[in-house]
């Protein structure tokens, strides 16, 4: 009998590592920790980014535009793109300038 109990418990062990719901599960919570967690964590440092935007830093606008920050004011930012040339943006198309994380890590 103790052969019989024994059978039973890795059929059944089987029968759930093999059903498709269990695959699903383990399928989303591979998606979840190989993409999502990470995205999250990309937004949540890109939000704290923004919050900290002072004068003089420089940026790239999503639209590829490179500039140095002369003024934030509630959701708008002036950038000057060259001598005198300034421009207004929302601060959601700015971003961190690679060239100036690059001097960051140096």
């Amino acid at each position: 009998m103790l052969f019989l109990t024994e059978t039973a418990a890795a059929t059944g062990a089987a029968a759930i590592l093999g059903s498709p719901i269990f695959m699903f599960v383990i399928i989303i919570a591979i998606m979840y920790f190989m993409m999502i967690r990470p995205q999250r964590k990309r937004q949540k440092e890109i939000e704290n980014f923004r919050r900290g935007l002072q004068a003089g830093q420089e940026v790239v606008t999503s639209g590829g535009i490179y500039g140095k920050i002369k003024e934030v004011n509630d959701g708008v930012v002036v950038l000057e793109i060259a001598h005198n040339v300034n421009i207004r943006v929302d601060i959601s198309t700015v971003f961190a300038s690679p060239v100036a994380m690059q001097e960051q890590g140096k």
